[in-house]
Order: C-alpha cells, then sequence, then structure tokens
C-alpha cells in the first residue's frame, strides 16, 4: 500500500510539473500585446473598421457616397470631413464616430482618417482649371425652376417625374428622400456615383455642365418631395448638418 501511494504521488508531482508549463492548448496572452482600440494609429486599420463598410473598402464602390473622387475631395474641406466622421451628420445614415459624441474614435484617430482620405484619394490636379460648384449652395433654390432642370439634366435617367427611368431608380421616393439631407443631395449631383455609372455636374448634357442655381434648384424640387411625414431633419440647412455630404 506504502509504495502504492507513493507512486501515486510521484505521478501527481510530475503531472503537475508539466501542466506548469505553457501548454499549447492554453498559450498565455500578456496585456501588452492586446490591442487597445483606441491607440490605434493605422489608417488602413481604422478605415477598413469604421469607414468601409458603407464608403467601399477603397473608398468607392458600397452603399454610400464613394470618397475615393477627386471631385468630392475638391470641394469637402478637412474641417467638414472631421466634423462628419467625429459627430455624424444629423439627417442621414451617417453616425458619430468620435468619442465627444459617443462613439469609439479618438479625435487623433479621427485625424488620421482625414488626413489619410486626403493623402490617398485627393488629385488636385485632376480638376486645375475646372470651376467647380459650390459643395454650400450660394444661393435659394426655386422649387418650380428646379423640375425644369431636373427634367433637362436627369430626366433620362430618373425619368420626367423622378419615380424611376431606364436606367436609375426613383429619386423621389419618401423613404430615400427622409434619409438623406439637401446637402447630401446637393453633393451627389455635384460629384454624381461614378462607380454607379452616374455622372458629374458635368456630364448630364454634353458640354452643358449645370450651374449652381441650377443645381441649387434641382435640390429645391426635390425637398418638396419629402412626406410629410418626416420631421424635417432630411432638409436641414448645409450650416445645421455640419457634415461632409
Amino acid at each position: 500500500m506504502k509504495v502504492l501511494i507513493g507512486k501515486g504521488l510521484a505521478l501527481l508531482v510530475t503531472l503537475v510539473g508539466v501542466s506548469s508549463c505553457n501548454a499549447p492548448a492554453f498559450p498565455k496572452r500578456s496585456i501588452e500585446t492586446a490591442e487597445i482600440p483606441n491607440r490605434i494609429a493605422d489608417f488602413q486599420v481604422l478605415y477598413t473598421r469604421n469607414c468601409g463598410g458603407c464608403h467601399g473598402q477603397d473608398g468607392r464602390g458600397g452603399a454610400a457616397l464613394a470618397i475615393n473622387d477627386p471631385t468630392y475631395l475638391a470641394i469637402t474641406d478637412d474641417l467638414v470631413l472631421h466634423s462628419a466622421i467625429e459627430k455624424g451628420i444629423r439627417g442621414t445614415a451617417m453616425p458619430a464616430f468620435g468619442q465627444s459624441a459617443g462613439g469609439m474614435l479618438t479625435r487623433e484617430q479621427v485625424e488620421i482618417l482625414v488626413r489619410g482620405i486626403r493623402q490617398r484619394w485627393a488629385r488636385p490636379n485632376q480638376l486645375q482649371g475646372v470651376t467647380v460648384p459650390s459643395r454650400v449652395a450660394p444661393t435659394t433654390g426655386d422649387a418650380a425652376r428646379g423640375l425644369f432642370a431636373f427634367q433637362r439634366y436627369c430626366s433620362s435617367c430618373h425619368g420626367g417625374d423622378g419615380a424611376g427611368g431606364k436606367s436609375a431608380s426613383s429619386i423621389v421616393d419618401p423613404s430615400f428622400l427622409s434619409l438623406v439631407s439637401d446637402q447630401e443631395l446637393r453633393t451627389l449631383v455635384i460629384v454624381g456615383r461614378p462607380e454607379l455609372g452616374a455622372p458629374d455636374w458635368r456630364g448630364n448634357v454634353s458640354g452643358q455642365p449645370m450651374s449652381d442655381q441650377e443645381i441649387s434648384d434641382v435640390i429645391a424640387w426635390l425637398g418638396s418631395k419629402r412626406s410629410s411625414f418626416t420631421d424635417g431633419s432630411a432638409g436641414v440647412s448645409p450650416n445645421e448638418s455640419g457634415g461632409a455630404k
């Protein structure tokens, strides 16, 4: 009996000794190697995790407006980009990502995103000599004039009444208009959706780019199509929205 107990203790000691090693099935993970979200400083990691799902992994091709677009970046300065990322855009599907507005990103991480977007995708020389419309409407639009401007520049794709045509869907659907601000609509008219085949403000009618006033008028007409059940937040002015779009 004593011999059996002695052998049993020896086996137990041996097993304890083996288990004290780093067994492959249970690797140690030191706190130093754990990822701390607010210390991530790599643009690609931040962009992929926070922006790519809507704007596309290369800045285009997603459900939202492409930001890998020289025209978009030509009309949008860094202050507006920073505000959109940090605070979101009221009246749209763009949420706030900054910690100051309830998101996860630090101010430094927001700045990394803004700087990276500009460095990778802006092409200032591409629009050299081109007069680009203002991102913010310089004048108030007129809905009555806007219908005629829409029919001239937009009806070939969206139909004469905006309810859909041969190559594009309805742009007067209340559900759609409730999700976009006037500012976002204006930006879409100016920069288009090239990844979807939608031209910018120069390509609707060959040789006849839209003027600032015509763009404002079209946006006023589209705004007049919003359903009365919306709370009006989608139609906030550019200054109120504080967003990049």
